[in-house]
Parts: structure tokens; C-alpha cells; sequence
């Protein structure tokens, strides 16, 4: 099993599952900068020429979700409820929120202060975030409210859920994400930080992105 990945979040949250079930894989971190993701061997695999991308045996996949989802039914975990139709709707319900909603709220704060720092390729503009901040307590109302009283998105267990929705916010004291007034959101948020592959879900001696995806 091969995972292609950039150091980004939804790579993190396919990285962190690969840890936390114990999954060997081969991980081959892209050069997004150098135009690893536009190579015609890349595009053949992903033709978003986006990361991550899985390739296990025949099967080649892309977008995170199913890539977790994959992962979990190879490994036999409940964090994807491939055998519970009525779980199923339910980690998809927070899936598909997060994807529409929690995503685009949350995102601007990653990518001026996070993305831009690693990838060097702008300087932040901070000046632009306040008119997000809005939009970004919306749907915190809206998360903070589910998880009163909950440990986990879904299922009252860590699911694929928890791990996408986090994702997208796991550097939230860093991006200046303004979660002060959602108490049960950071609670959840530090309550992932504790699982060891969460915490540190980056291949510790990845593959160089110049090998030739095949």
C-alpha cells in the first residue's frame, strides 16, 4: 500500500488513521512547491492533481474519506461502521457538514496562518480574516451545541468523523481560530491531541516525493 501525501490537512487525517489502526504503508511526501502533484505519473494516479492519494494493489484512490473508509474496512475498524447501515448515515451526516460548511468556515484561518508559513509561497494576510470570523461562529455554534455532553462526533466513538471535522481545525490556537466561547469544541479538539497518532501523525522518515508514482 502506497499513500502519496502533502503536509496538509486532509493528508493528516489519512496519515493519522494509517497510525492510529497500525497499518503498514508507504508514504511519499510530494513536492507541492517543485510540481510534484502536476507530474504526468501524479496525474495518471490523481487527476485533481491534489493529495492524498491511496494505491493498494489495483485500487487507486482519492479524497480522504474514502481513503479512511478503505483503510478501516482493511483493517476491520469501527471507526468506518462498514457493517451498521444506521451508523453509516450518521459519520456521513458529519462528513458531508464538514465538507460544506465546517471546511470553508474554518479554512481561511488555516491557510493564512498554516499553508502560507509552510509552503512559503505568500506572506499572510491577517487583515482578511476578521470578516470570516462571522461565518466561522456560525457553524462553532453548531458544533460546540452536538458535542455537549459528547465525547466524539458520532456513534459515541471516535469515528472518521472526529478525525475530518479536526482536520480542519487542528491548529486552531495557531490560526487564531476564535474558539474561546465554544468550550466544548476545544475540549474535543485537546481530547484528540491526546491519541499519540493524532498528536504527531507525520511519516517519521517519508519517502521522497521525486520517486515515481507508480
Amino acid at each position: 500500500m502506497k499513500v502519496y501525501w502533502i503536509k496538509a490537512q486532509a493528508p493528516l487525517r489519512v496519515l493519522a488513521l494509517i497510525k492510529h489502526l497500525g497499518i503498514e504503508a508507504e508514504t511519499f511526501e510530494m513536492d507541492l512547491m517543485g510540481g510534484g502533484l502536476k507530474t504526468p505519473d501524479y496525474a495518471a494516479l490523481n487527476p485533481n492533481l491534489k493529495a492524498p492519494t491511496l494505491v493498494d494493489g489495483d485500487l487507486v484512490l482519492w479524497e480522504a474519506s474514502a481513503i479512511m473508509a478503505h483503510l478501516c474496512v482493511k483493517a476491520g475498524s469501527d471507526m468506518w461502521p462498514a457493517h451498521n447501515p444506521a451508523e453509516q448515515v450518521e459519520v456521513l451526516r458529519w462528513l458531508s457538514w464538514t465538507d460544506t460548511h465546517w471546511s470553508p468556515a474554518v479554512a481561511p484561518f488555516y491557510f493564512e496562518h498554516i499553508v502560507k508559513t509552510t509552503f512559503g509561497f505568500a506572506q499572510p494576510d491577517l487583515a482578511s480574516l476578521p470578516a470570516r470570523v462571522p461565518e466561522l461562529r456560525r457553524y462553532a455554534e453548531v458544533l460546540d451545541v452536538h458535542l455537549k455532553g459528547r465525547d466524539w462526533l458520532a456513534c459515541d466513538r471516535l469515528t472518521i468523523a472526529d478525525f475530518q471535522a479536526a482536520s480542519m481545525a487542528a491548529y486552531w490556537r495557531q490560526s487564531e481560530m476564535p474558539f474561546e466561547d465554544f468550550p466544548n469544541i476545544v475540549r474535543w479538539l485537546d481530547g484528540l491531541a491526546r491519541l499519540p497518532a493524532w498528536a504527531d501523525p507525520w511519516p517519521i522518515k517519508p519517502i521522497s516525493g521525486t520517486a515515481r508514482p507508480r
